[in-house]
């Protein structure tokens, strides 16, 4: 029998619940003098109208556009002058302010933020001159096949649903948001009960319920948002989408079905699995695609969490010409891993490898405070982070091999490549065996 393997110890963040149904999360260190905060809301592009996706972020953008006083100008200055960093990041389930200063400077960054959340103007102007910005940055994304197409995969898999939409946007929907549009999502998601503060650095326990306080001040009370992602399905079958690019000497390809929920009792079976096929360096995916046979720099596998099931993703980039093998390889690669499953010796490698590595996932303040997050905001088991070593250590071969063929579906796939149509189409479709339909899109589709 094997002796234990041992990690760092993980513990959750200090967690405060404040009036106003606000919580706060605290992951405290004091070896450097930095201070981190995230302000999230509960509710993200999932909210966006269909036909106006990107107002969670524009919205939120928009707070550092203008407030009581001071015009975007002197926020950004007075941001400077504090040595601080401000920015939004924006997902399906939540949309968030990350900042960060150092310890001396927290007050002053305190007051600043509260000021942009609780008294902003949004200004007519600024708005236009926000989306022409976010249009601009939506356009230069055209610029990477693999940003092209990961949109057009999550696009076409889950149609019609909150995760078919992209949290920054189209060009066309930016452009309909209006300033009315901007004040609804204020008034009904910045408020103190849909908001979850982060903090992580230099600061003390005892300091965090002030902080927190000073930071809404200025908001409403609300209402906390309720979730209004149903389930996602998928549709049955093979499909091949070619993103038409002209002049393509290399292929992005991905391959999609759904994949697991981290409310799956084999979710962590299934990750670990998932390691053995395309998780590592050493992966089947890697020996097979870029150590034997050359086709490809990388070629990996990847299971996404959120609230609700997530895809499936197994992501390769073959140059033009070896891209039809390759994907057919890759499929019948997969194909094999949901029928053999895995080995008792490869799990009890990557076993070691996700335990002795985890460290890299919590070896600062803030990696650590962003799981806390994550549990709130996704709805995690609460233990789906401090109880992870554990459950990965308690996986054995048959467990995981029962995952992937529970959970993988290769008889349902959405295969994506971004490639020049003239040239790849039929040598993309005659690589899928089964194959239902095809369907060619330009890379610049929304």
């Amino acid at each position: 029998m094997s002796s234990p393997i041992r990690s760092a110890r993980q513990v959750p963040s200090v967690r405060f619940a404040l009036d106003g149904g606000m919580l706060a999360l605290l992951d405290p260190v004091h070896s450097v003098p930095l201070v981190s905060f995230v302000i999230a809301l509960r509710s993200g592009s999932d909210s966006d109208p269909v036909d106006k996706a990107g107002l969670a972020r524009i919205a939120m953008r928009m707070l550092r556009r203008g407030c009581e006083g001071m015009t975007a100008e002197q926020i950004d200055f007075r941001i400077d002058a504090l040595g601080a960093e401000v920015a939004v990041d924006a997902g399906t389930s939540s949309v968030a302010i990350h900042a960060q200063v150092i310890a001396r400077n927290l007050d002053g960054l305190v007051d600043l933020l509260a000021k942009m959340l609780g008294t902003p103007t949004f200004v007519d102007s600024e708005l236009e001159r926000l989306k022409r910005e976010t249009v601009a940055e939506i356009e230069d994304a055209r610029d990477s096949d693999r940003v092209v197409a990961q949109k057009a995969l999550h696009r076409t898999l889950f149609a019609g649903h909150a995760y078919g939409r992209n949290p920054g946007g189209t060009t066309e929907s930016v452009r309909a948001i209006g300033i009315d549009d901007v004040l609804a999502f204020y008034h009904s998601f910045v408020v103190t009960s849909n908001i979850v503060i982060g903090v992580a650095g230099d600061v003390v326990a005892e300091r965090i319920p002030e902080l927190a306080s000073r930071l809404v001040a200025g908001l409403a009370s609300g209402r906390a948002a309720v979730d209004p992602v149903a389930e996602p399905s998928m549709r049955p079958g093979r499909r091949l989408l070619v993103v038409d690019k002209p002049e393509r000497t290399q292929t992005q390809i991905l391959v999609a079905t759904l994949g697991t929920s981290p409310h799956d009792d084999d979710h962590v079976p299934l990750y670990v699995a998932n390691g053995v096929f395309g998780g590592t360096f050493t992966s089947r995916l890697m020996r097979e695609v870029r150590s034997k046979r050359g086709w490809s720099y990388g070629a990996s596998a990847r299971a996404s969490i959120d609230r609700h099931r997530q895809a499936w993703v197994l992501w390769t980039f073959p140059a033009a010409s070896d891209a039809a093998p390759c994907l057919k390889l890759v499929i019948e690669l997969m194909e094999a891993w949901v029928a053999h499953g895995v080995t008792a010796r490869e799990v009890a490698f990557i076993k070691r490898y996700l335990i002795r590595s985890h460290a890299f996932e919590i070896d600062t303040a803030q990696k650590r405070l962003q799981q806390s997050l994550d549990v709130e905001l996704l709805g995690l088991p609460p233990d789906y982070y401090t109880g992870w070593l554990g459950r990965v250590g308690a996986v054995d071969a048959e467990a995981a091999s029962l995952a992937v063929s529970r959970r993988i579906r290769p008889e349902n796939l959405l295969c994506v490549a971004v490639a020049t149509a003239s040239n790849m189409v039929e040598p993309l479709r005659s690589a899928i065996s089964g194959l239902e339909d095809t369907q060619i899109v330009a890379f610049d589709a929304e």
